[in-house]
């Protein structure tokens, strides 16, 4: 049973370092972990095809076969979250993707193993984000929650950044398997110190001060472990559907572009494999600024006084704007660099978008936080399975990239469009 305020005489009236700080630095980890070892795949399956046998469409099946886990597990993951506390759903996540990333290397030696081992990759980083919302919707003050959120999403772009980065060295260096060793094992050691430090909410946490729990109240909505889920209102309102058209829209430019640029990059320009790193890293890490920086502008925004539904529209309308106009301009470049800086000016424009639709949910349903990034990001996983195969379809068609470019923009736009006709700020799920 959770104390109230006035029984924590245990607890020290002040702390130098807030507690919440420790929960948001570590469910953030959880996601550059998450993406570490989602991306570092794509530099191993090279030695790993050539020491297995592996051919083109082998490789092809090994690379898809995480999201053929990683779709489903999404609402349940949200929902026992939601319901029973968040620290114990994202805690199994991360033990099952180690466990799955530890055993990759063992399965390797038959095919339907390590697609196996793979499809459990992705059924454990399935409830990393909706658990991550539900916590964050009860340990987080409201008007800090954008900066919290865009920093838990940027995990995405740096733990890829440095999974490009640190694979090529320790392939080199120890062998593949140890890419996968080394990082599940970082995993192991995460979830040791998750479960030692965190709590399901900052009333259950004898580690929080008196004073913090009582800021964190003061400027938190309601947000109760939830019993039954309201789903009827939930698919009925235009809130909810604003978030997940945002979502679906953003996750479709950012897949495209993650996965195509080193193609698009080798094709056009003719930029030779040893360089394509360089190139290819240069938009993650400035999306990953952005994402950032923006999280910090939509809590200022709100402080001085603007309506949030206000900074979310802003927002969000400036991410799918800046993201399509530099698409637009893309088949025009002559030169590779040029073409990396349009696409650069994209994705951080994209990553903007964290700030507005990816906080959202807790602006909308505080309560059913993880429920609702549940549903949104199981539709928004959608554009990594047929989003990039249609990518390859309009390639093959037309020869250029310019059509997939321009796609790309207009889904942005028609994204900005629905989010800026049905997004609010207010709390419409209680």
């Amino acid at each position: 049973m959770t104390k109230p305020v006035s029984a924590r005489a245990d607890i020290a009236a002040s702390s130098p370092w807030p507690r919440r700080y420790t929960v948001v630095g570590l469910f953030s980890l959880a996601t550059v972990l998450c993406y570490v070892d989602r991306v570092s795949i794509s530099v191993a399956i090279i030695p790993l095809a050539r020491d297995r046998g592996y051919d083109a469409a082998a490789q092809g099946l090994v690379l898809s076969a995480f999201f053929w886990g990683y779709i489903w597990p999404q609402l349940g993951g949200g929902w026992v979250a939601d319901r029973f506390g968040g620290r114990r759903v994202l805690a199994s996540g991360v033990a099952i993707w180690s466990l799955a990333t530890l055993l990759t290397p063992a399965a390797s030696a038959a095919f339907v193993l390590l697609l196996a081992a793979r499809v459990l990759l992705g059924l454990g980083e399935a409830v990393n984000f909706p658990a991550v919302h539900s916590i964050a919707a009860r340990w987080t003050r409201a008007g800090e929650r954008s900066r919290v959120i865009s920093l838990n999403f940027s995990g995405m772009y740096l733990g890829t950044v440095l999974a490009l980065l640190a694979s090529p060295p320790i392939i080199v260096a120890l062998g593949w398997p140890w890419l996968f060793y080394l990082s599940g094992a970082l995993g192991v050691v995460w979830v040791a110190a998750w479960l030692l430090c965190v709590t399901d909410t900052p009333e259950q946490s004898r580690r929080v001060t008196r004073g913090e729990l009582e800021t964190i109240l003061a400027d938190r909505p309601e947000a109760p472990l939830a019993g039954a889920i309201p789903w009827t209102a939930m698919l009925r309102e235009k809130a909810v559907w604003a978030i997940v058209l945002a979502h679906f829209c953003s996750n479709f430019g950012f897949n495209i572009l993650l996965l195509w640029l080193p193609t698009y990059l080798e094709r056009t320009f003719g930029v030779p494999l040893a360089r394509i790193g360089a190139y290819a890293l240069v938009p993650w890490v400035a999306t990953f600024f952005a994402s950032n920086g923006a999280g910090w502008l939509a809590d200022w925004m709100r402080w001085r006084g603007v309506r949030v539904g206000t900074v979310r529209k802003t927002l969000q309308s400036a991410s799918f704007l800046g993201g399509a106009a530099a698409l637009l301009a893309l088949p025009a470049v002559s030169t590779p660099w040029t073409a990396i800086a349009l696409v650069t000016v994209s994705a951080a424009f994209n990553g903007v978008g964290l700030a507005a639709y990816g906080v959202n949910h807790l602006d909308v349903g505080p309560r059913y936080a993880g429920v609702l990034m549940g549903v949104s990001n199981t539709i928004a996983a959608v554009p990594g399975i047929v989003g990039v195969a249609a990518a390859g379809f309009i390639l093959k068609a037309t020869g250029s990239f310019a059509a997939v470019f321009y796609t790309i923009a207009a889904v942005y736009l028609l994204g900005m469009a629905g989010y800026a006709a049905w997004a609010s700020g207010e709390v419409k799920l209680r």
